[in-house]
């Protein structure tokens, strides 16, 4: 069982950039799979990106594609998300999720087993 959280949230104009972390104290974070979603008011949860517990298999949401990159450094017990040339309808609580299965890395936001609390992102126009 893990714990993530996550930072880097805030305020950042169109065309910015922000880097987003999820992190975990447990160990075993490392081990999983992770994945970020992200909700808007009024909207449905909306997957954002993935990564494999290896770094090795990555997957994007159609609409953050060319934009936003994952990683992680394991070293570190940390998965990042760069976010670039940010537009309004960005704007959502961005939240992050653990998957223990070694197969991991899914789009489907009920495979997560483990749940931030979120981070706010605002884009202001």
């Amino acid at each position: 069982q893990v714990q993530p959280v996550e930072s880097g949230g805030g305020l950042v104009q169109v065309g910015g950039s922000l880097r987003l972390s999820c992190t975990a104290s447990e160990r075993t974070f490392s081990t999983y799979a992770v994945g970020w979603f992200r909700q808007a008011p009024g909207k449905e949860r909306e997957f954002v990106a993935a990564i494999s517990w290896n770094g090795r298999r990555t997957y994007y949401g159609d609409s953050v594609k060319g934009r936003f990159t994952i990683s992680r450094d394991n070293g570190r017990n940390t998965v990042y998300l760069q976010i670039d040339s940010l537009k309004p309808e960005d704007t959502a609580v961005y939240s992050c999720a653990a998957d223990p299965r070694p197969i991991g890395a899914s789009t489907v936001d009920e495979e997560y087993d483990y749940w931030g609390q979120g981070t706010q992102v605002t884009v202001s126009s």
